[in-house]
């Protein structure tokens, strides 16, 4: 009882979250329909033989030579580091890590999407005070309507089957365009976090996605993007029963969240899922705290790595008082613990893949 009074505890600190994070984006506009993604550079990024460089994005300086000098200790044979290939995972948080999250969490903003996509089919929505906030963009409103906010949220978001919601997550990112850089969000993927990827995999390397995101939003890309499959994506998820409809057997989600990957759910989603400590862990935000002291916590070789959102030219500035991707008490301790702090600014030639007009 206790584990699943914790359970409920996070989900609903997360939801509140959501809802506060929502209401801000409502008011920014977070999110307009577009013409369809064409993620080509993103995927070419991705598969480009890391033979013809060693990391091309990345500028020359601390944090590069670290990941060169870790790949290489810790992979070729008679170094006092080596460790054989079944045992190299590597671990990336995806929001503000792998792409862009400002100035919300994409996942928050094709939530919003699907109320507003809902409300035709419930009418009794016009009256409801925490709808009629949304619609009218009003913040002081939806302050208050916190609870009846999460429960359209829930609503919108459930009932149908998974792969009705797969449909419906793809049909989004197919069309939706980021409010600042008016690109589709799977475009606004980290180039030199592709070439990192592709790197650590030449190398027996295998790479998963650990993140607060759910895999129902995360799977549908993430092998197209960035070359991780499904069964390698570890996040939040949606509870999901049997059922059987027209004749057939389904999935259908509840309203209900199973499991938060974020904070200290991530080292268990890590054991639950993997069963091996990571080599390598990547964040960029409090959220992976427990991600990076985990990793970092065993006596053989390891590396953890933190973004830094220091551009705010090239994409965003943030870190100790943001809503979203705050970083603080990571970064104290990567300052403490000698984690490596990479820097967007001086640390990355390029943001995104080419042609995606940063």
């Amino acid at each position: 009882m206790a584990m699943h009074r914790s359970i409920r505890q996070r989900a609903e600190r997360l939801l509140v979250l959501l809802t506060t994070l929502l209401a801000a984006c409502v008011i920014a506009g977070c999110a307009s329909p577009g013409d369809t993604a064409n993620v080509a550079s993103a995927q070419s990024a991705q598969t480009r033989p890391a033979a013809i460089a060693v990391l091309p994005s990345w500028r020359e300086g601390p944090a590069r030579e670290a990941i060169i000098k870790f790949v290489d200790d810790v992979t070729r044979e008679g170094s006092p580091s080596y460790v054989p290939p079944a045992e190299r995972i590597a671990v990336f948080d995806n929001d503000g890590t792998l792409w862009s999250e400002q100035p919300l969490y994409f996942q928050f903003v094709f939530l919003l999407d699907e109320v507003k996509a809902a409300a035709p089919k419930h009418p009794e929505w016009r009256n409801n005070p925490a709808y009629q906030a949304l619609a009218a963009h009003d913040q002081a409103a939806l302050a208050g309507q916190q609870k009846e906010l999460i429960k359209l949220v829930a609503i919108a978001n459930s009932g149908m089957t998974v792969d009705e919601y797969d449909r419906a997550i793809r049909a989004w990112l197919a069309t939706a365009k980021h409010p600042k850089f008016q690109r589709p969000y799977t475009e606004l993927v980290y180039q030199p976090q592709l070439e990192l990827l592709a790197y650590l995999r030449t190398n027996g390397f295998k790479t998963f996605i650990v993140s607060g995101g759910t895999i129902e939003f995360m799977r549908v890309f993430a092998e197209r993007v960035y070359g991780i499959p499904p069964e390698q994506v570890i996040g939040s998820s949606q509870r999901v029963k049997f059922e059987t409809r027209d004749g057939k057997p389904v999935l259908v989600r509840e309203p209900k969240l199973d499991f938060v990957d974020d904070g200290p759910g991530k080292p268990v989603g890590i054991y639950r899922n993997i069963g091996r400590r990571p080599l390598l862990a990547f964040g960029n935000s409090d959220g992976d705290l427990e991600m990076l002291q985990y990793t970092a916590a065993q006596a053989g070789p390891h590396l953890a790595l933190i973004v830094h959102h220091d551009d705010a030219a090239r994409e965003f500035a943030y870190d100790r008082q943001s809503k979203v991707g705050k970083l603080d008490r990571a970064w104290d301790e990567a300052r403490a613990k000698g984690w490596i702090v990479v820097s967007m600014k001086d640390d990355w030639n390029v943001i995104y893949p080419p042609g995606t007009g940063q």
